[in-house]
């Protein structure tokens, strides 16, 4: 029997943000990178800089939506001997710690379907994860996996491109949980200098047909990216790359990584207040 996702702790929280008026800070940290003890540190710093909800990836040999900064992330991860169910297990250390704060993962449909989806979405359930993107499926592909989603009590949460029609968004918003990934632009993740914004009608479209909350990402890399992004209309952010890089300025420095990437999240809620 399919039980509705597990879209509280979101629901928790976007709630808290529209009666605060702010927007979502969500950054992106890949498990195990450099380390799995390491890791551990850093999604407790982006917790202490005040993220609202992390996301987070599973390390892979071929993550197609990711730029470089990204990818050398994941090569970090692996070549330190991280496996998917090492990040299940660290995902379930840091649940055990911290109860509120919602956990995303993004990942791609190979890692997804190497055990099979009902087994996948159980394990990561159990992990006490909130949702689950996988990059590389389209929305008109998605059926399986969000019925996988849904039965374990996962959210689904799917892209809706730049140049998304409004079929396409209509279906995203049927079919989405948790929030709405909206990407800045088309190709891959990366720290941009400037944002060029063009989403008003998106994001205005996917409120009428009863999205979740609209959440943009790639290239989200400064203040005035977010709050760019929120005056066109997004609900929250979310930054990758830019948080990466400062994982990979202190290899070799524990406590100075968990201190740039605390002060980073920190900088950037600090422009979610509209």
């Amino acid at each position: 029997m399919n039980r509705e996702p597990v879209t509280t702790r979101y629901d928790g929280v976007f709630e808290g943000l529209r009666r605060r008026n702010e927007g979502a800070f969500i950054p992106f940290l890949m498990l195990g990178d450099p380390d799995l003890a390491t890791s551990a540190r850093l999604l407790r710093a982006a917790v202490e800089g005040g993220a609202d909800a992390l996301e987070v990836g599973i390390p892979f040999s071929d993550p197609i939506a990711d730029g470089p900064t990204i990818q050398a992330a994941a090569v970090r991860a692996l070549e330190a001997g991280v496996r998917p169910a090492d990040c299940l297990e660290l995902l379930t250390r840091f649940r055990a710690e911290v109860k509120d704060v919602p956990v995303g993962i993004l990942t791609y449909a190979n890692l997804v379907k190497h055990r099979d989806l009902k087994a996948f979405y159980a394990g990561v359930a159990a992990a006490g994860v909130d949702s689950v993107l996988v990059a590389d499926v389209p929305v008109r592909e998605s059926d399986p996996y969000v019925a996988a989603a849904r039965a374990a009590g996962v959210a689904p949460v799917l892209i809706a491109p730049p140049n998304a029609s409004e079929a396409t968004l209509q279906l995203l918003a049927e079919r989405c949980a948790a929030y709405t990934y909206c990407v800045a632009r088309k190709g891959v993740t990366g720290a941009d200098e400037q944002l060029r914004l063009s989403h008003g009608a998106i994001f205005e479209t996917l409120r009428r047909f009863g999205a979740p909350p609209a959440v943009l990402g790639f290239g989200i890399s400064k203040p005035e990216h977010v709050r760019d992004a929120l005056g066109a209309g997004a609900s929250g952010v979310i930054s990758g790359s830019a948080v990466v890089q400062r994982v990979a300025a202190h290899l070799g420095d524990p406590e100075g990584a968990a201190r740039s990437v605390a002060g980073f999240v920190r900088e950037m809620k600090a422009a979610t207040a509209r």
